[in-house]
């Protein structure tokens, strides 16, 4: 372009940053045991807050990316702030179950998918040339969170008690993001970065024409994807959801331990999204998934057979990368699919399926262990199932990617 375009990699830290805040939701297990010491509630109960916040975000993504199309990232990004902050410091108030649902469950899960669509396809479309990369880093922000907040969180419940924490680290959140959001531009229509031409098509990659969503929910297509995309997200969130009461239930680990495994589950969700939008840059979309599947089934299925810290430790960081890995990856293939124009409301479509997989990763982890007298084993079972599902549902993708790059070859 011929006119000075902003500073992609200073719009891309923001995005990191504002990322790192709506992320520490990714903690929520430290949170959970002092809520159910304080309150006397079950886990059931309890993990429905998180339940609700997870499951809410593709809802607030979907019209979020509406209003970024008409307003511009920079004022639905602030927004989102103030939402997500509200969530946090008024679960800090919490007197019922009702009270934390609403707050840290549905202010929490508005907020962050209001933030999350924004800052993902803004900085992608600032990225043309290094989309697989730029997406990794920019999700790996929300990833990030936890590695500072688990360890950071539990310090502060210790010190000041649990509702006390909410409210003092809801109040850094607020501040954190509306300083970066001044930092926010909106990408140009069909942005180039200077010195840099689109490669010619090839049989290795297929860039998918613009589709708004009414196109792209009649392509079939996005229903694999979307399986995929569910599957894919359902081992970690089980993991994540769980991690600090499975660390001190199971493996006898104690509270700051716990919580520190919690922090290297997340370091290892931040590293997943960056290595493989990476390595799917360089060996391909689907190809990166279908090892990312293998992996995480065989590491759910070895999560039944760990009792000590270590081989625990490998097991859960193991689940957190692939899990950041599908994260990481999937904006890029729905670019890569349906095009980047429409990529805010598109990926909020795709995104339901983070919402159903954290439905049903958590939920399957509290029922069986409710069910069990403590067990989990049965829910880590049928995840390490489902990622066989996801290996088949790659291959059938594969498939159709090759069939339609056939079919544009031969016209």
């Amino acid at each position: 372009m011929s006119v000075k375009s902003p500073n992609r990699w200073l719009i891309l830290l923001s995005g990191v940053l504002i990322n790192m805040c709506v992320g520490a939701s990714y903690a929520w297990s430290v949170y959970q045991k002092p809520l159910i010491d304080m309150f006397k509630w079950s886990t059931n109960e309890v993990s429905l807050a998180f339940t609700l916040s997870f499951g809410l975000v593709p809802l607030a993504m979907i019209i979020a990316g509406k209003f970024q199309d008409q307003q511009g990232p920079k004022r639905v990004i602030f927004w989102g702030g103030v939402i997500y902050s509200s969530g946090i410091i008024g679960a800090g108030f919490t007197t019922s179950l009702s009270f934390l649902y609403m707050t840290y469950g549905v202010l929490c899960g508005l907020g962050i998918g209001t933030i999350y669509t924004c800052t993902v396809a803004n900085t992608v479309k600032f990225f043309p040339d290094k989309r697989g990369l730029a997406s990794g880093l920019v999700v790996a922000g929300f990833a990030s969170g936890a590695v500072i907040l688990a360890p950071l969180s539990s310090t502060l419940i210790e010190a000041y008690g649990v509702l006390n924490t909410f409210k003092l680290l809801g109040c850094a959140y607020l501040l954190i993001i509306s300083v970066c959001t001044l930092l926010v531009e909106t990408a140009p229509p069909d942005y180039r970065p200077a010195g840099w031409n689109p490669p010619a098509p090839s049989t290795a990659a297929i860039v998918g024409t613009d589709k708004n969503w009414r196109e792209m929910l009649v392509d079939p297509t996005f229903y694999i994807l979307w399986g995929m995309y569910t599957i894919g997200c359902v081992s970690g969130l089980m993991v994540i959801g769980h991690a600090s009461p499975i660390a001190q239930e199971v493996i006898k680990l104690d509270s700051q331990t716990a919580a520190m495994a919690v922090s290297f589950l997340a370091l290892a969700n931040t590293a997943g999204r960056i290595l493989w939008g990476w390595v799917s840059d360089k060996i391909g979309r689907y190809n990166a998934v279908m090892i990312m599947f293998i992996l995480a089934g065989a590491m759910m299925f070895a999560m039944t057979k760990v009792s000590t810290l270590l081989p625990f430790m490998a097991v859960l960081m193991t689940v957190g990368l692939c899990y950041g890995g599908v994260m990481g990856v999937f904006p890029s293939i729905t670019a890569d699919m349906f095009g980047s124009k429409n990529l805010g409301v598109n990926y909020g479509i795709i995104f339901t399926a983070f919402g159903a997989a954290a439905v049903i990763g958590p939920r399957l982890a509290s029922h069986f262990k409710e069910l069990n007298s403590g067990d989990y084993n049965q829910a880590f079972l049928i995840s390490a199932g489902l990622s066989i599902i996801g290996i088949l549902l790659t291959c059938i993708a594969q498939y159709k990617k090759k069939k339609s790059v056939t079919v544009e070859e031969a016209f």
